[in-house]
């Protein structure tokens, strides 16, 4: 199980049975409002509200690598882009939707709804 509150920090809890154990995996010094595993589920894409996108390979046990700042502060949600996960798409309160690639942090198109979007 994978967990983070609002001091920036991702935590993985070891269950099994009635026993657990802690980790601290990342600190990213930021709340974050999101965690995305990828399709394959080989990353977390930990996102803040702030419009940061960070990438951190559960696999690897490393450090969570920013992968992009949207430079948003209207920043709303990002996603992995299926199918794969070299792609994610991220939208902004306002309405604007981006895509983008991850490897290189490259916004490659940007879409206006011109609309105000809203999670539920």
């Amino acid at each position: 199980l994978y967990f983070s509150a609002q001091d920036g920090i991702l935590l993985f809890y070891h269950i099994r049975d009635l026993q657990y154990e802690m980790k601290v995996c990342a600190d990213i010094s930021q709340p974050i409002s999101s965690l995305i595993f990828s399709p394959d589920y080989a990353s977390l894409l930990l996102v803040t509200d702030q419009g940061l996108v960070y990438s951190y390979k559960p696999a690897h046990s490393g450090e969570a690598v920013k992968l992009l700042d949207t430079c948003s502060t209207c920043f709303l949600a990002a996603d992995f882009l299926t199918p794969g996960n070299k792609y994610c798409v991220s939208v902004t309160i306002s309405g604007e939707v981006q895509v983008w690639f991850l490897e290189d942090g490259t916004c490659l198109g940007k879409l206006n709804l011109d609309i105000e979007v809203h999670i539920t």
